[in-house]
């Protein structure tokens, strides 16, 4: 019975997980336009159509190491900045035959500066450019977002897409490889693949490469986003489905082998100590240490910090409470500089120190007559 139980709350809780994972499916978004994401401005789509094209494609994570020369790589919309050192890895790779496709919307200081990348201060509309170089077989008009920061382009630099007079996509030979450099990628993204050329125009990009070449996707500069949280990543993903399966197991284990050693024992209250045992414990230890010298001080300090309390006197500093108490109440002065000399002088029996202890303790808390009769 107690089995049974088990078995029926782990299959509603993994049918609910299943069903938050499909509700949740078509509404994420992935701004960094992750190629792990089928979100409308994810890039999974153009992942499976370069692996319908016959090519092999791969993912850039856990450490940043280019591909092979004369292979591709999409770099979209870096979450983590490129360190100086990726920026030149990437940067050589592509003189060295690679192919870079680099499209962000603001672009990476250090990437940037790698391939000379200049970004005008300025937005342009473009909802829908159009295409100005042989480079874009069959494509004349190419569809993103509404608004993008065009380029200042050199001379080595052709434009391949154009926002009315501005530049806002352009291929460049660095080395012996390519860089082409987008400033909208949602022209890439899932949800514009099917809108306008924006098709043809990525068929044209997998075709500056071989037929065999491989097409990787950097995702190690996405980082740790919000889309790596949904879901749909515990399914979508290796290791999201790794890590699910393995919660799946270690809950079964613990749910249908999980068993007593015994009864539970229930945990016993602490009864709160005496002051009493605390003042006793406090002088045992100052007996065994032989802190003879600290039990003498403590005590007088304890003393005159009453009689200072009784007086209305200021105990600090110590020598103007002396003055002002001969001269307020020289009795107990008298008396309380006695018991204090008597307490320094006494032998280091025991004995003599409760004596001079108990004398100290009659002038700092003196009991009235009417007490005394009364015990």
């Amino acid at each position: 019975m107690r089995n049974a139980r088990a078995w029926v709350i782990g299959g509603i809780l993994l049918i609910a997980l299943f069903v938050a994972v499909f509700a949740s499916q078509g509404n994420s978004g992935s701004p960094e336009h992750s190629s792990n994401s089928d979100a409308a401005d994810g890039t999974s789509a153009l992942r499976f159509f370069a692996q319908a094209l016959g090519h092999p494609t791969d993912q850039v994570a856990g450490t940043f190491n280019p591909p092979r020369a004369n292979d591709m790589m999409f770099v979209f919309t870096p979450t983590t900045a490129f360190s100086h050192e990726d920026a030149s890895a990437t940067a050589e790779w592509v003189r060295e035959g690679g192919v870079l496709v680099y499209a962000s919307e603001q672009g990476d200081a250090e990437l940037d500066a790698a391939l000379g990348v200049q970004r005008l201060p300025e937005l342009v509309t473009s909802t829908a450019v159009n295409a100005s170089a042989p480079v874009a077989a069959g494509v004349s008009v190419v569809k993103g977002g509404d608004l993008a920061i065009p380029f200042q382009t050199s001379a080595a630099q052709v434009a391949l897409l154009r926002a009315g007079p501005f530049v806002v996509a352009y291929v460049q030979r660095i080395g012996f490889g390519t860089a082409v450099v987008l400033a909208d990628p949602l022209e890439l993204a899932n949800g514009f693949l099917d809108k306008a050329d924006n098709g043809r125009f990525a068929a044209d990009l997998l075709g500056l490469v071989s037929p065999d070449a491989r097409v990787t996707f950097d995702e190690f500069h996405h980082g740790l986003t919000a889309a790596d949280f949904t879901p749909q990543a515990w399914v979508l993903t290796p290791w999201g489905a790794g890590l699910l399966w393995l919660l799946v197991a270690v809950f079964f284990g613990l749910v249908l082998r999980g068993r007593r050693f015994g009864p539970p024992v229930p945990r016993q209250v602490e009864a709160s100590r005496a002051e009493a045992e605390w003042a006793v414990a406090v002088g045992e230890l100052l007996r065994r240490s032989g802190a003879r010298a600290v039990t003498l001080g403590v005590l007088a300090a304890a003393s005159e910090r009453a009689v200072a309390a009784h007086t209305g006197l200021v105990l600090q500093p110590r020598e103007r409470f002396w003055q002002s108490l001969w001269q307020r109440a020289p009795e107990v002065a008298s008396e309380l500089d006695s018991a204090e000399r008597a307490l320094y002088t006494s032998s280091a029996g025991e004995r003599d120190l409760l004596q001079a202890a108990q004398r100290l303790h009659r002038i700092a808390y003196p009991v009235s007559d009417r007490e005394r009769r009364r015990a």
